[in-house]
């Protein structure tokens, strides 16, 4: 056998190692038993969301004496709400509410993902959270893979505002950047294309995103703000990477700033 054909034969049983196993690099997930029970110090409600038979969507709701308006947080691909509800005094520290919710097979959110059936859950929580709050009350904040789902949610609502933190252009995108000698636009399940969606965002957005982010480069962030500049605000973290913005002074001066516009 030739050292060609070696390469061939290589590059195959790579292509169908990712077909095969790309939701388990994609997704990282915490899982929680049904009767785990959270503990925060500030006020708090669990949630759940029954999108279909079979699908339930687990959340927690902060909640603040006369809030200004609700965030809905959308965490990164990795871990639970039960780690990333330290986050929430972000927002609730300003007289804000935040709803902090798990994709299917995080924490104890059940169903099968694929990325429409996962859009679609999103939506529902959106419009469950109405039925509460004015719209123009609500903002949409999303986190790395998170960003995806908010600006589908922001293309097609119309909250008063849309967070992306270290957004991706889309997650193709950032397939074709770890994986570029691979078909990433025909075996890549979640493209997540948040640069076309942009595109219909009605409110203004702001993203924040360091300078230093190893994982999705700033240029990412930047190739966004380019698509709709007039309503697109990008704010740079100097020296941030790509999990470390809670740390810096700068992006808590901007989130203030920001909610309190």
């Amino acid at each position: 056998m030739t050292t060609i054909a070696y390469i061939v034969i290589i590059y195959l049983v790579v292509l169908l190692l990712i077909v095969l196993v790309q939701e388990r690099l994609i997704f990282k997930p915490e899982k929680l038993s049904a009767d785990f029970t959270y503990k925060y110090d500030s006020p708090f409600r669990e949630l759940y969301f029954d999108v279909s038979p079979g699908v339930r969507i687990n959340g927690l709701h902060f909640h603040v004496t006369k809030p200004k308006g609700l965030i809905l947080y959308l965490h990164r691909n990795s871990r639970s709400i039960k780690g990333w509800a330290k986050y929430a005094r972000d927002f609730y520290r300003y007289q804000y509410d935040v709803v902090l919710v798990d994709y299917r097979g995080f924490g104890k959110s059940t169903g099968k993902r694929s990325e429409k059936d996962m859009l679609g859950d999103i939506q529902f929580v959106y419009e469950s959270l109405l039925k509460d709050y004015p719209e123009d009350h609500l903002i949409v904040y999303g986190r790395s893979l998170g960003s995806g789902f908010a600006t589908k949610i922001a293309s097609e609502n119309k909250p008063r505002y849309l967070i992306l933190d270290s957004p991706y252009y889309s997650f193709l995108k950032v397939a074709e950047r770890f994986l570029p000698i691979f078909p990433n636009r025909w075996i890549i399940r979640f493209q997540l294309r948040t640069d076309i969606w942009i595109r219909t965002v009605n409110c203004h957005t702001y993203i924040i995103h360091g300078t230093k982010d190893w994982l999705i480069p700033i240029k990412q962030s930047e190739a966004l703000q380019r698509i709709n500049a007039h309503k697109i605000t990008l704010i740079r973290i100097h020296g941030g990477g790509h999990n470390n913005l809670p740390s810096f002074p700068e992006y808590h001066n901007f989130i203030r700033d920001i909610l309190q516009e």
